[in-house]
This record gives C-alpha cells, structure tokens and sequence, in this order.
C-alpha cells in the first residue's frame, strides 16, 4: 500500500482513469481500455503514428496533415525521404525543419539513401548507426517488440521458480503430517514437478520470438526501402520526360523562328529587287529622253563657223565606230560620275 501511495497517477486524457505514467501511451496519454478501443494508427502521408479519437472516423489521416491538405492541397515526394508529404515546395516539413538546424542531409546506413541528418550527438544515435527518421522508428518499434518478448519470458521463468517453490512447502508440510501423507505427496509432486520445469521451456519456444519478430522488421524495412527505389526511379523518369517535352517544344519553337526569319528575308529581298527593277526603267526612260534632246539639238541648230571641219575630222574618228556599230545604232553617252560615263546603244 505503500507503494502505490508513493507513486504518482496520472488521469487518462479520455477516461479520465488515473494509472500510473508508464501505463500510458507517449502520444495521447491514454489507459490501456482506451487504446484497445482507439487503435494506433499510422498517416498515410507524414508516416508517424497516432491514436483515433472516434470509432466513427477512422481515416489513416493525422491532424496537421488534414490542416495541410485542406490549406494547401495533397502533397508531392520529398526530395530527402521520398514520403509523400511535401505541401509547400519539394521537400516535407520534417526535412526542411532538420535541414535548417543540422545542415544538408547525410546517406542513411540502413536504407542508403540521402535522407539522414547528422545531429553531431552520439546519444542521438540508434545503437552507434546514424539512420534517417523512418529507420530511426523501425528500429525502435524491433527494439521495444524484443523487449517486451524478453521480459515476457522472465515471466514465465518466474512464475516457474514460484510453484516449484510451493511444492517444496506443500511437501514439507505433509511430511511432517505422516510418512503415508509424505509419500502420496512425493509421488504428486514428482509430475508436478516435471510440469513446472516444462512450463519455462515451452515460454522460451515461442513462435513470436525475438529472432522472428527481428526477422520481420528486417523485411518490411527492406520493402520499404526497395518502394522508396522504385518511387524514386519513378520521379527520375517523370523528371526525365519532363524534360524530353521541354527539348522538343524548344526545338519546334526555333524551327518556327527560322522559318519566320526566311519568310522575312526572302519578303526583304523581293522589295529590294522591284526597287531595282522600278529604278532601273526609270532610268532607261530618262536615256531615251535624252536621246531624242540630243537630236534634235543637232538637227535645228546653227553651225558656227569651223564646225564643218571639226565636224569632218571628228567623222573621220569615228568612222570605224560606226562601222563596228550595228546599222541604226546610236551612240548615247551619259556622264552619271567624274570618272564612269554611262555608254549606251539606242537602235532607232
């Protein structure tokens, strides 16, 4: 009575019961009735376990992630763990958080991958390994199982010293009743015996071993793991053809660019050469008007005196021009520069 007056009770956070601190659960602070009742449950998003409020709603859903979802939708991949809890960016608030305190994420030993944070604290670590949190949780989750199978064992052990214990009393006392009393006693208590030495034998060969449960755990960590390869094989191929479409929306984009420049030019180059072709008319009409000019400024004009014999002489130069000339070829001269005079041929 003693004791139990000594040791502090805590009410559960449900029934309001008082037991004592190491009856309930870390999370909630629940008795051992309510948590049979409101199972743990683990979230389908962040992967940390919880207890259900109400038999009514048993979504696999916690709180902050309901809030999370309802704010900012349903979230993506973590960069680090892969667990689908990002909300806000490409990393989940666990990561980030630990992240901004220890520094980049480190390999995990366990599952080998870019997820663990190293927190510079050997005490932090699970026995000497440093692990990421999802590790972190399976091995203490194997840990206490063993534990707990460990002492359970003692149990039975104990229990076994204890009716061999009371054999011995029970055959002392009927030994000191009579000799007759003694020997039916002695004969009981031999299978008596044998079955209390059985009994501890048959707690330590349990099927729920401690080698199995770690056997287990050994598995399902290594599910784990090989599902966390193959969703991260998964975001490497959607990043991969992600990719793939943004090359050949670029590649058509510059074909398209190329195309419209080429039409540009060849529009460029078609103005240019009608500009050409309009420049070079007007200017053949204007050598043809100045033709004509010329000749009739010879034909109604005076000669002044000399002129036939300049005239003569300058027939004799160009004699053999007229002669290389086509017939009905008229030499017309355009002085356009200083240095280039335009020649051309007018045929009558």
């Amino acid at each position: 009575m003693s004791n139990t007056a000594s040791t502090p009770l805590f009410a559960c956070s449900r029934c309001f019961s008082r037991h004592p601190f190491e009856e309930l659960s870390t999370g909630e602070q629940l008795c051992k009735e309510c948590r049979g009742s409101f199972p743990v449950v683990k979230c389908t998003y962040c992967r940390s376990e919880f207890q259900q409020t109400s038999k009514s709603n048993t979504s696999s859903i916690c709180k902050k992630c309901e809030a999370n979802v309802k704010a900012y939708g349903k979230p993506t991949a973590c960069e680090y763990c892969n667990i689908i809890a990002a909300f806000i960016g490409n990393k989940c608030q666990r990561c980030a958080n630990s992240e901004r305190k220890y520094g980049p994420a480190v390999t995990c030993e366990q599952c080998k991958q870019r997820c663990a944070f190293d927190r510079h604290d050997d005490s932090k670590k699970v026995e000497g390994k440093l692990l990421c949190w999802l590790c972190t949780q399976s091995l203490k989750r194997a840990l206490a199982r063993t534990k707990q199978h460990l002492s359970s064992s003692d149990k039975h052990k104990h229990r076994g010293h204890k009716s061999k214990s009371s054999h011995k009393e029970k055959r002392k006392s009927d030994m000191m009743k009579s000799i007759n009393a003694s020997d039916s006693s002695l004969n009981d208590s031999q299978p008596l015996e044998k079955k209390s030495k059985m009994n501890p034998l048959q707690g330590e060969v349990d099927p729920n071993s401690s080698d199995h449960v770690v056997a287990m755990t050994q598995l399902k960590e290594t599910i784990a793991s090989l599902q966390k390869k193959v969703q991260q094989k998964d975001n490497e191929l959607l990043s991969k053809d992600k990719l793939i479409t943004e090359l050949k929306a670029q590649h058509m984009n510059n074909t398209q660019d190329m195309r419209n420049e080429m039409k540009n030019k060849d529009r460029l180059n078609e103005t240019k050469f009608n500009l050409m072709n309009t420049k070079i008319q007007n200017l053949l009409k204007e050598v043809a008007t100045l033709s004509k000019s010329a000749k009739k400024n010879k034909g109604g004009g005076r000669q002044p005196p000399g002129a036939g014999r300049g005239r003569a002489q300058r027939q004799r130069h160009r004699q053999p021009q007229h002669q290389l000339d086509p017939p009905g070829a008229i030499l017309v001269e355009l002085n356009c520069g200083k240095y280039f005079p335009l020649i051309f041929l007018l045929y009558k």
